[in-house]
């Protein structure tokens, strides 16, 4: 199936004000998790132009180290997400935890970066947008909109940039994988 771009939400339902905002039901893991992956899948676009903004920002100012940065980064999330899926034990620890993988794999790229070079421009160009990403998403209500554009992306009729890392990250819905795996049996 081709990659599709999603579109660019406007702005005003992006930041809609603040009665689409609300804080996350901390007690409830799986229903945060189903908001915030929600959201990256709905929003992604618009979170993509935040962080190229950020991060233009920050490679204009330090190009070489943001440039080793966004390398390191990339490489250690490639070589755990490999790792995760030929340990059982790891694949276990990222469908449970997403967080705390995301965490080792942000720890892993600081402590290779403040081996290399500039930390200030990882806590910058790279830490920053995924800070705001995240707290958006944990934040931002969904729409009926959004619970739709998921699902269409969920059953495998669409697929984006931001569905390929949630893949990687096992983050997707168990039933809508199920829904997909028979879609896919059924065209064969």
């Amino acid at each position: 199936m081709e990659v599709q771009v999603a579109p660019l939400r406007a702005w005003d339902d992006f930041f809609p004000g603040s009665d689409r905002f609300a804080r996350p039901d901390f007690k409830d893991i799986s229903k945060w998790n189903n908001r915030v992956v929600s959201n990256l899948l709905y929003y992604q676009t618009n979170y993509l132009m935040v962080a190229a903004t950020v991060v233009s920002i920050v490679g204009f100012l330090s190009p070489l180290n943001m440039l080793i940065g966004g390398t390191v980064v990339v490489l250690v999330f490639m070589g755990f997400v490999w790792v995760s899926h030929n340990k059982d034990i790891l694949r276990k620890l990222k469908k449970q935890y997403p967080t705390t993988f995301v965490v080792t794999i942000m720890l892993s790229s600081y402590f290779l970066i403040s081996y290399l070079g500039d930390v200030m421009v990882f806590m910058f160009g790279i830490t920053l947008p995924l800070l705001l990403m995240f707290v958006h998403a944990s934040l931002r209500l969904r729409n009926i909109k959004n619970k739709l554009e998921n699902k269409m992306e969920g059953i495998g009729l669409k697929k984006t940039p931001m569905g390929i890392i949630l893949d990687a990250l096992d983050q997707q819905e168990e039933s809508i994988n199920k829904l997909a795996d028979y879609i896919s049996k059924v065209k064969e």
